[in-house]
């Protein structure tokens, strides 16, 4: 995620509460096995996920009025059990009409942003849930988030850390990745894009239905879905499909410079990959949309832009995050450094070798200019959230991105130019397709240049203060 520089998205705090009981259905013995855990696991949202289920895979079917803002549909999740659970949760805010497990009813009810299926699963067991739901995702907020985004004629479901449980039940964080199928019904005369490849479109009276499928799997967030007026150019570059949409409904004067620089992103991608190794997915795009929320997003295979946002170094931290982020997605949130620095550092070598400042002149220049009582070197880049305060703004604040991006380049100088390279290559190689921590990176770091790099990483990464000016720090 880039946050715009010219306008920032505004957060509304508020909590979405119901309850609901479905048909009658198994339920667990006073002796039987406990339930799934309430989250995945991570301290900055304890409530997201759930333990001892697998996603494999998410068919969304959903349809979309734009005059009422409301959302209805069903999605089938396959699941499998890792664990003996008596129950399972699936992160979801809409209200739920029935639940179906295999075919058959269950009993389910709905708890702040929790769907609780009340079905026991063993170890290994693999089945198809479905969930039905009808609602309107505009009036629903979870853990200070209220992050649908519509217009009279646009939708786009785009934001991070979470977006999924606004249009579809899904197991939510980035640990658990699925493959996905996304099937949207709006009126005809709109289009639909989403991530992938469109596979199917089947028009029927007044409404269309759009669908798209993913070939890798993915992180919850990462999937979207806009529908509107858009205008769409595609193409094959370097053997990669690509598929670029831009808004009719942005200003006349604004579309033609909105669809040059969407048509950047083949190009862009093409030179990322000479830097980092090949490109880790089937199919590549972007959307630039109407509506703003604030920032641009990197939803996997398909970046999308808000007004805002319309810009070439935007495109380059966003499909940057194909790598990092999507393709290699953090462990837990603490880890966002690794994802946003990483692609900051890319917007730097994007202008380095593009003839402008180098990645070491940013990166020194705001080492000099920020002084060491600046708030700027206040709280800990590898963990930004403390007990007590809202995630969702700290995982996302300026010095995540901008110490992280340091923090590369600071690495570079300190291991040298083939090391670091060697680095940044094995970690998206070795990791695709999956996860990574900071104590995953460091140890790959210290394994490729075979340096101790201890001390430099604390005072990079685990340090509430202005790193000292040394070699051992990658600054003397």
């Amino acid at each position: 995620m880039l946050r715009s520089r010219r306008s920032l998205a505004s957060v509304v705090v508020g909590v979405a509460l119901t309850l609901t009981l479905g048909a009658a259905g198994p339920t667990a013995g006073v002796d039987g096995p406990p339930p799934g855990a309430a989250g995945i696991g991570d301290s900055y949202f304890p409530l997201d996920g759930n333990g001892g289920i697998d996603v494999l895979s998410y068919d969304v079917h959903d349809r979309y009025g734009f005059r009422h803002g409301r959302l209805s549909g069903w999605t089938d999740v396959r699941l499998r059990g890792t664990a003996a659970i008596s129950r399972f949760d699936l992160d979801f805010l809409l209200p739920v009409s029935s639940v179906r497990v295999d075919g058959r009813p269950v009993r389910y009810s709905q708890t702040r942003h929790e769907l609780v299926v009340r079905h026991a699963l063993e170890a290994g067991e693999t089945v198809d849930v479905r969930v039905r739901y009808d609602g309107r995702p505009g009036q629903y907020a979870y853990a200070g988030e209220s992050n649908w985004l519509a217009g009279r004629d646009e939708v786009v479901a785009m934001n991070q850390p979470h977006m999924a449980p606004w249009w579809f039940p899904a197991n939510d964080h980035p640990l658990d990745k699925a493959r996905m199928r996304v099937s949207i019904t709006v009126p005809k005369q709109h289009t639909v894009i989403s991530n992938g490849r469109q596979v199917h479109r089947r028009a029927q009276g007044a409404l269309a239905t759009t669908t798209w499928r993913a070939d890798e799997p993915m992180v919850p967030y990462l999937a979207f879905f806009a529908a509107g007026p858009f205008r769409v150019a595609s193409g094959v570059d370097h053997g990669l499909p690509w598929l670029v949409a831009v808004s009719k409904a942005l200003p006349t004067v604004a579309q033609p410079g909105a669809m040059r620089l969407m048509r950047q992103t083949p190009a862009v991608t093409h030179w990322l990959s000479t830097q980092l190794g090949a490109y880790p997915f089937s199919t590549v795009g972007g959307l630039a949309t109407s509506l703003e929320p604030g920032f641009a997003l990197e939803n996997q295979t398909r970046p999308t832009y808000s007004p805002a946002s319309l810009d070439q170094v935007t495109v380059v931290h966003e499909l940057a995050h194909q790598w990092f982020g999507d393709s290699v997605a953090v462990h837990h949130w603490s880890d966002i450094w690794l994802n946003e620095g990483a692609a900051t550092f890319m917007e730097w070598r994007w202008s380095e070798v593009n003839g402008q400042s180098s990645a070491d002149q940013r990166m020194r220049r705001t080492y000099a200019t920020t002084d060491a009582d600046d708030a700027f070197w206040q709280g800990e880049v590898a963990d930004p959230c403390p007990t007590g305060v809202s995630c969702v703004d700290r995982i996302f604040a300026p010095f995540v991105y901008e110490r992280g991006g340091m923090t590369f380049q600071a690495l570079r100088n300190r291991i040298g130019e083939d090391a670091f390279w060697q680095l940044l290559r094995r970690w998206v190689a070795d990791h695709r397709g999956g996860n990574g921590s900071t104590a995953e990176f460091q140890a790959l770091a210290e394994e490729v240049s075979g340096q101790d790099l201890d001390g430099f990483f604390d005072a990079w990464l685990h340090t509430e203060s202005k790193p000292a000016d040394t070699a051992d720090n990658g600054l003397g």
